[in-house]
């Protein structure tokens, strides 16, 4: 019969035993430890997790670092930038409801090759490098300033797009508040044509600027306008409300010669003389003006009161005249081409207008027809000069002269 052990070789036996049970407990806890990277949250997340790692060989967190400081206001007004501190830069994606901004990595930064929009939620989505090796994605949200309306300004564009218009039509923009930086407003309002035409912007004031070619457009000519004017700076603390992009075509080189004394207008197309009409001009008191004009706006019927021009209506000379058949506005003041019926005894032999250019009702009609917005009169015969800014007046300087007024001369 075998008897149970006892004594000291028993206490050895279970020391023995207990020593091996805690290596393999000891052993399975050692292949159990790991440190999982999700890829974002803190820089304590990017550890290699090996046991035994020194800390100095632990690599360096992955952090974003941007242009701007507080995530809740952000500027509009300089270029957002993104690097990587403690990794490579990869990729750059910045979104907002409306689309992603464009901007591309250099020199280990990505830059917005866009300005951002005022009052608008973006994330940054980045992909980066660490100095393990290892793919890290990073992600960072921020909200762009408020703007009022009073702070930003927009631009309205003439001719309209797709418009067809005469040889004599300058590009008009239009700002509902003011520009104070013109100069770099103008850098960023573009005019090309094909062919293409040498041309200039001169500002009339802070509120409108034009632009020209150095001589009339040529016939069948395409322009394209293009106003990269979205959150850029207008000075005193205004910004560009959209950037805008407009194309338009010149067409047919319709030049009108009215002469006031000689009482003719002589109507030419693409260099050739189509007609010669008898026409009336103003008389003495409302001399109509020499100079280059150009049609701005066209009426099949409109209402003449004399008030309009500050003629009292109990003057003798006060008219108010309901269905003017015709008319063709060639200045703000009040000077149009347009059929009067009652002056064509006086048509081809002299002035009796109070400033319009009167002509046949038949001649009218013909010649509204075939004119458009932008098609060129030009006045000589009087000594009443036209202005720069009674309409468009554009061509009344000469191409050097008109080029002074241009923000970056």
């Amino acid at each position: 019969m075998r008897t149970r052990a006892s004594g000291p070789w028993r206490s050895a036996r279970r020391r023995t035993t207990i020593a091996a049970a805690l290596l393999t407990l000891a052993g399975g806890l050692a292949a159990c430890t790991s440190t999982t990277d999700n890829g974002s949250g803190s820089g304590d997340a990017d550890g290699p997790g090996a046991t035994g790692a020194s800390e100095s060989a632990k690599p360096e967190p992955v952090r974003l670092a941007t242009s701007f400081t507080d995530a809740t206001a952000v500027p509009i007004d300089a270029p957002l930038t993104v690097s990587a501190e403690g990794g490579t830069l990869d990729d750059v994606e910045v979104t907002s409801a409306a689309g992603s901004l464009a901007g591309k990595v250099a020199d280990g930064d990505w830059t917005a090759e866009d300005r951002l929009e005022p009052g608008t939620d973006y994330v940054i989505t980045a992909s980066t490098t660490r100095s393990d090796g290892r793919s890290i994605e990073r992600t960072r949200s921020f909200r762009t300033v408020d703007l009022t309306l009073q702070e930003q300004t927009y631009a309205s564009i003439a001719p309209l797009d797709g418009e067809t218009v005469g040889v004599g039509m300058p590009v008009i923009v239009t700002f509902d508040v003011p520009v104070t930086d013109r100069a770099l407003f103008e850098k960023h309002m573009h005019v090309t044509s094909a062919p293409a035409q040498r041309g200039s912007w001169r500002w009339l004031n802070d509120q409108e600027a034009h632009f020209r070619p150095a001589s009339y457009w040529k016939a069948g000519t395409d322009v394209s306008v293009d106003l990269d004017l979205n959150s850029l700076p207008a000075g005193n603390g205004i910004y560009g409300q959209e950037s805008r992009t407009i194309d338009f075509q010149i067409g047919d080189a319709h030049v009108y010669k009215v002469n006031a004394q000689t009482h003719q207008m002589q109507v030419f197309s693409n260099g050739a003389l189509l007609r010669t009409l008898p026409i009336t001009t103003g008389k003495a008191g409302f001399i109509t003006r020499s100079g280059t004009k150009v049609i701005i706006e066209k009426f099949a019927e409109k209402r003449m009161n004399s008030e309009t021009v500050g003629i009292n209506r109990d003057s003798p000379e006060a008219y108010d005249i309901d269905d003017v058949q015709w008319a063709m506005r060639v200045t703000y003041s009040g000077e149009f081409i347009h059929a009067a019926p009652w002056s064509v005894g006086s048509q081809g032999y002299a002035n009796v207008s109070h400033g319009c250019t009167g002509m046949s009702t038949a001649d009218a009609g013909w010649l509204y027809a075939m004119s458009r917005r932008g098609d060129v009169v030009e006045y000589t015969g009087t000594e009443r000069q036209m202005t720069l800014e009674n309409g468009y007046g554009d061509w009344n300087l000469s191409f050097p002269d008109w080029k002074t007024g241009s923000a970056l001369s």
